[in-house]
C-alpha cells in the first residue's frame, strides 16, 4: 500500500477532523427545535364599580382685604395730633387723630347757656300764665256774681213797678213816683246787660287762657318756651356729636395702608385715612364660565399660596360673581379665610381647589384615559384581548373619575399610555 508522506498525512487528518465536526453540526441544526413565540405583554387593570366622588375646580387668584375703609372728615378743624403711621395694625376704637376742638367747645357752651336762658324763659311762662289763668278765672266769677246782682235789682223793682201802676190807678201814689220807678227799672236793665256782657268776656277770657293742662293761650305760650329750650338743647347736643367726630377712631380691626394728615392741617374734602380688614380675607379667585357653574356658596376651599412655600388655608365659598367686565366671560369666586396670624396680604398670587357637589357612578383612574380629551380607555376583555371604549367623563377628584358608557365590572387599563392595542393579547399582573 501506498502511504503519504508524514507532512501530507498531518494535513489530510486536519481536514478529515474539520469534515466530521462540520457534520456534527450540521446534522445538530437538523435536529433543534423553533423559537417559541414572545408571552403577552403585562398590564395592571382595575375592575370598575359604581362608587361616589367629590372633585374639585382648581382655579387662580389674589388674596384681597375683607373690607377697605376710607375715611374722612366733615369737620373744618386742624389736627392737633396724629397717632399713626402707614403699615400700622390699629385695632376698633383705636384714636387715630385729634383735630382741634377750642371752637366747638365754646358753641357747645353758647348754646348750653342758650338752653337755660329758654329753661328760665318756660319757667316763668308757666308762672305768668298760671297767674292770668287764675285772675280770669276770678274775673269771671266776680261777673257772674255781678249778674246775679243786677238780676234780683231788676226783678225786685219790676214787680214794684206793677204794685206803683195799680197804687197809682186807685190814687193812693202819684204819677211821679211811677215814673220814678219806671226809669229805676230801666235802668236795672241797662245794668243787668252790661254785668251780663262782662259775663261774656270773662267767659271768653277763661276760654282762650284756657288751663295749663288743656290747651289755651297761656299753655301754647308756655310750649313755645319749652320748644325753644328743646332747640337750644339739641343745637348743644350737636355741638357735642362734632366734638365727638373730632376724635378720628378706627372702624375695624386693620392695617393702615394710607395716612393723608398731618398735625395742624385741616382735613377737607380728602380722604385722611385709608384702612384695610386683614383677617379674615378674600381669596378671590377666576374662572370661566364652566369652571364656576357647579361651585356654590358654602362649599370648602384649599387655597395654596406659592409665596408662602405653598403653605395651605381652608376656607368657605361666600359668593359666585358674575362677569368681571362687562361683556367678558371671567367670574370670580370669593372665599373668605381666617388670617389670625397676618401671614396671608392682600396682593398675593394664590391657586385654589373649591369643592364641587358630589357626583356618583361608574368609577375608573384618571390615569386609564386614552388622550386628554378623556373621551376614551381601554379595557381587557374575558378573553384577554384588548378593547377600546368610547365614554364621557361625568366628573373627576384628579384620581379617580366618573364616567358614562362603561359597563361596571368591566376590567379596565389603569395606564391608558401603555402600548397595545384593540385585539391585542395581554397578561394581566
Amino acid at each position: 500500500m501506498h502511504r503519504l508522506p508524514p507532512h501530507r498525512r498531518g494535513r489530510a487528518a486536519h481536514v478529515l477532523t474539520g469534515l466530521v465536526l462540520l457534520l456534527d453540526a450540521a446534522a445538530g441544526c437538523a435536529s433543534k427545535p423553533a423559537a417559541a413565540p414572545p408571552p403577552p405583554p403585562k398590564v395592571v387593570t382595575t375592575v370598575a364599580s359604581f362608587g361616589t366622588i367629590h372633585p374639585g375646580e382648581n382655579l387662580a387668584g389674589i388674596i384681597a382685604p375683607f373690607q377697605n375703609v376710607a375715611i374722612q372728615s366733615s369737620l373744618t378743624e386742624p389736627a392737633d395730633q396724629v397717632n399713626v403711621q402707614e403699615g400700622d395694625r390699629v385695632y376698633k376704637g383705636e384714636v387715630l387723630a385729634q383735630l382741634d376742638t377750642a371752637d366747638l367747645e365754646a358753641n357747645l357752651q353758647a348754646d348750653i347757656a342758650t338752653a337755660q336762658s329758654d329753661a328760665a324763659s318756660t319757667t316763668h311762662n308757666v308762672y305768668q300764665g298760671s297767674l292770668t289763668i287764675d285772675q280770669g278765672v276770678d274775673s269771671l266769677r266776680s261777673a257772674e256774681a255781678a249778674v246775679r246782682q243786677a238780676r234780683q235789682n231788676y226783678l225786685r223793682d219790676n214787680l214794684d213797678l206793677g204794685r206803683y201802676r195799680s197804687l197809682v190807678a186807685h190814687g193812693y201814689i202819684s204819677q211821679q213816683q211811677v215814673d220814678q220807678q219806671l226809669t229805676t227799672v230801666r235802668n236795672d236793665e241797662d245794668s243787668l246787660r252790661s254785668a251780663q256782657a262782662s259775663l261774656a268776656a270773662a267767659r271768653s277770657n277763661v276760654t282762650a287762657n284756657g288751663t295749663l293742662g288743656s290747651g289755651g293761650l297761656q299753655s301754647s305760650a308756655i310750649n313755645q318756651a319749652r320748644a325753644t329750650e328743646q332747640v337750644a338743647l339739641a343745637q348743644a347736643q350737636q355741638q357735642r356729636v362734632q366734638i365727638q367726630k373730632a376724635t378720628i377712631v378706627s372702624p375695624i380691626d386693620g392695617v393702615v395702608v394710607n395716612r393723608n394728615l398731618n398735625p395742624g392741617e385741616y382735613p377737607g374734602s380728602r380722604q385722611i385715612f385709608t384702612l384695610q380688614q386683614v383677617d379674615p380675607v378674600y381669596a378671590v379667585l377666576q374662572g370661566s364660565g364652566a369652571q364656576v357653574a357647579q361651585i356654590r356658596s358654602g362649599a370648602k376651599a384649599t387655597i395654596i399660596a406659592s409665596d408662602l412655600h405653598r403653605s395651605r388655608f381652608t376656607g368657605t365659598v361666600v359668593g359666585v360673581l358674575n362677569q368681571i367686565n362687562p361683556g367678558s366671560t371671567d367670574f370670580e369666586v370669593k372665599i373668605v379665610l381666617p388670617n389670625h396670624s397676618g401671614v396671608l396680604r392682600p396682593g398675593m398670587a394664590i391657586g385654589g381647589s373649591v369643592a364641587l357637589p358630589g357626583a356618583r357612578g361608574v368609577l375608573v383612574p384618571e390615569t386609564a384615559f386614552i388622550d386628554d380629551n378623556h373621551d376614551s380607555l381601554m379595557i381587557v376583555q374575558p378573553d384577554r384581548t384588548v378593547k377600546t371604549v368610547q365614554v364621557a367623563e361625568v366628573a373627576s377628584d384628579g384620581k379617580m373619575a366618573v364616567v358614562s358608557g362603561l359597563a361596571p365590572d368591566s376590567r379596565v387599563i389603569s395606564d391608558g399610555q401603555i402600548s397595545v392595542g384593540n385585539g391585542q393579547k395581554v397578561a394581566i399582573r
